[in-house]
């Protein structure tokens, strides 16, 4: 799993009709610091995730599992929303 900062909102009129009452947002990979990573990457929200909160995702053929049925078309999916981080 990855952590990412939720930072944008995606709008999509026409998507694979397995997504069809997902909701999808922009998510920015950060690390333990909460210091940007990576590049910003579209994610199926299965967690109802708001605007600036910090998350966790799965990417690759894991970030389908979560979803309902057969394995869909995505990237990454959000998969749990970050209370609090304590490094040891």
């Amino acid at each position: 799993m990855n952590l990412a900062r939720v930072v944008g909102t995606v709008w999509a009129t026409r998507k694979n009709p397995a997504l069809e009452h997902a909701t999808l947002l922009v998510i920015q990979p950060v690390d333990l610091h909460d210091r940007p990573c990576g590049e910003r990457l579209a994610a199926v929200d299965t967690r109802a995730a708001l605007l600036g909160q910090l998350v966790f995702y799965v990417s690759s053929k894991e970030a389908a599992l979560p979803l309902p049925g057969e394995l869909v078309p995505v990237d990454a999916t959000i998969v749990g929303i970050v209370d609090r981080l304590d490094e040891a």
